[in-house]
């Protein structure tokens, strides 16, 4: 129950509605178990009645009739109120459960946006999905039918066992006396239970992510033709979980026909030793009658302790999953509460970056100055820290040693969302949201941008003309991720969304190598205006995208081997020389 202490915070949030509930819950019990003093009084009338015709003594029928009316009617009337006080504990603590798990939900998601880059590249999608969707649906069940069952039993085997200690101590003890067993059978099943639920619910996070794997990569798996393996991968992991479940599901069915055993003996006991005490005179029958009815009013409320055993068995061993990922802090914080105006002047002091996870050195010893205004190409070969630059900048990444400065000041001391707001970020793998183009574009503007400054933006990054020849226009519904569209099409999406910000820093991470030459080109005079008053980073490949640029940056392994302008760099004929060459023999 440890992890399910976290939880308290909701329930002191919606304390009163809880307490309305149980109120209800204790109300309804001891209105239901009044009423059935009034069958017991109509059973003992009904034998009178009877005993008085077999020894000839007979009776006012009217009267009996009238009594057995009266107890009839009372008995109605209560178990309407009983069932009326029913309602309200349904309405209060089964919705205050939804409540709770719609603030649950909300907790986690927003939990997950603040957590850094490296938390998902640790963590598979599914498995991420799994505890905001099931795992929070398992805290729910717990919250909502886990609280209210295990009160209805406690509240009405109080009640119960006062009204029956009252009528006859002894026959009471008699009746009570095979639940302790039943509780105790119950505790070490549920141990094991926990133990399983843990289990089935690792196993159900790893299917999650191979179908969302699969999904993702439907193109790849096709294109390659490996649905078999594919299919084999997963049908292993579902007969893993097939399994699991099933050994779960066996353990969990030892609890009904438990109580099915304890509750039948007890009513044995009920009948012989009720059957004993009414032939000694010390009991009559309509009092037997009402003890058969205590107990099975009982029976639900034990027979469904098994069930709500099961229920938070599983929200523990889910909550447990939940707040592992609650408990991880995000290794990049804001420490500035107050926003912060930014400029555009960036500076890399001493910086290098290993990734932890691999344990390679991405970045060594990079130190560079991009004055406000001005723009910056970065060149080098595959996995040569490029991309790594850029994340730094935006802060997605933490330095392992050096400083990233913004306006002179260390980025660590400014408020993050504001830096981040300050860049227009063009991710090398375009993403794209399953919703229109409008509102892809529009993803991170202010309210007051709508539709021609959409098309401003558009034009600019040269696919106007290709949302115009869609037929719903620029109100067309994109796939999952973009997937209805181009490379270079999503990619000149990004663009336009990145430029409508009118960020002071602009970021291009090789965000035109899926374009062709010419719309390269144009593209780049589209955001000639642009660059021009505004800091601009541009990682690419291509020598046609760089030699504009105020500074050119070449990197090796990591390491700055080259830093000036087009003109300078080819006056050197190292690095930056020997790429043109390579281009331009590419072209031939």
């Amino acid at each position: 129950m440890k992890e399910l202490l976290s939880l308290n915070k909701f329930l002191w949030k919606y304390r009163w509605q809880l307490l309305a509930g149980f109120i209800m819950v204790i109300l309804s019990n001891f209105v239901s178990v009044l009423s059935i003093n009034y069958v017991g009084n109509a059973i003992n009338g009904i034998e009178s009645l009877l005993t008085g015709y077999t020894s000839g003594q007979s009776e006012d029928i009217s009267d009996v009739k009238k009594g057995l009316m009266q107890a009839g009617l009372l008995f109605i009337g209560l178990k309407v109120i009983a069932g009326l006080f029913l309602i309200g504990v349904r309405l209060m603590i089964i919705a205050t459960s939804r409540h709770i798990e719609y603030d649950l939900k909300n907790e986690i998601y927003s939990h997950y946006q603040k957590l850094s880059l490296s938390f998902y590249k640790k963590n598979k999608t599914g498995d991420l999905m799994n505890r905001i969707t099931e795992d929070v649906a398992f805290v729910r069940q717990y919250l909502g039918p886990g609280i209210m069952y295990p009160l209805d039993l406690v509240s009405r085997a109080t009640i119960i066992l006062a009204f029956m200690i009252n009528i006859d101590p002894k026959l009471t003890l008699y009746t009570l006396g095979p639940l302790p067993i039943l509780s105790f059978l119950i505790y070490k099943v549920a141990s094991t239970i926990n133990k399983k639920s843990r289990e089935v619910q690792k196993q159900q996070s790893n299917i999650s992510s191979i179908v969302q794997d699969t999904f993702s990569g439907i193109r790849v798996i096709k294109s390659f033709n490996t649905e078999s393996s594919t299919m084999k991968n997963y049908e292993k992991e579902a007969s893993d979980y097939e399994s699991k479940a099933l050994s779960l599901a066996q353990t969990e069915a030892y609890f009904f026909p438990l109580m099915v055993l304890i509750v039948g003996i007890s009513n044995l006991l009920i009948l012989y030793m009720g059957g004993v005490r009414y032939y000694e005179g010390k009991l009559n029958i309509g009092v037997i009658a009402q003890y058969f009815m205590y107990l099975n009013m009982l029976i639900w409320p034990f027979t469904s302790l098994g069930w709500v055993t099961m229920l938070v068995q599983r929200a523990e061993a889910s909550m447990a999953r939940i707040n592992e990922f609650l408990k991880q802090k995000p290794e990049i914080q804001n420490t500035v509460e107050q926003p912060t105006p930014i400029s555009g002047k960036i500076e890399f002091r001493n910086l290098s970056y290993t990734y932890e996870n691999t344990g390679i050195q991405a970045l060594e010893n990079i130190s560079f100055t991009v004055e406000k205004g001005k723009s910056l190409a970065i060149m080098g070969k595959t996995g040569s820290g490029k991309s790594t630059i850029v994340l730094l900048l935006a802060r997605l990444l933490q330095p392992t040693s050096g400083q990233v400065l913004i306006d002179d000041v260390p980025y660590e001391n400014l408020n993050l969302k504001s830096l981040r707001e300050a860049i227009g970020f063009v991710p090398q793998e375009a993403f794209l949201f399953s919703d229109t183009i409008q509102h892809n574009i529009l993803f991170g503007a202010s309210e007051e941008d709508d539709l021609d400054s959409v098309k401003k933006y558009a034009k600019k990054a040269a696919v106007h003309k290709n949302i115009e020849g869609f037929k719903e226009g620029y109100d067309t519904i994109l796939g999952e991720r973009g997937v209805t569209l181009s490379g270079g099409q999503k990619q000149r999406i990004s663009i336009a969304r990145a430029l409508i910000k009118d960020p002071q820093i602009l970021v291009f991470d090789d965000s035109l190598s899926a374009v062709d030459t010419e719309t390269e080109e144009e593209i780049l005079r589209n955001l000639q205006s642009e660059i021009n008053q505004k800091t601009t980073f541009i990682v690419t490949h291509r020598i046609s995208s760089a030699k504009n640029a105020d500074h050119i940056l070449v990197l090796d392994e990591g390491k700055i081997v080259e830093f000036g302008t087009h003109t300078e760099l080819i006056a050197k004929e190292g690095a930056y020389f020997s790429l043109i060459k390579k281009q331009l023999a590419e072209q031939d």
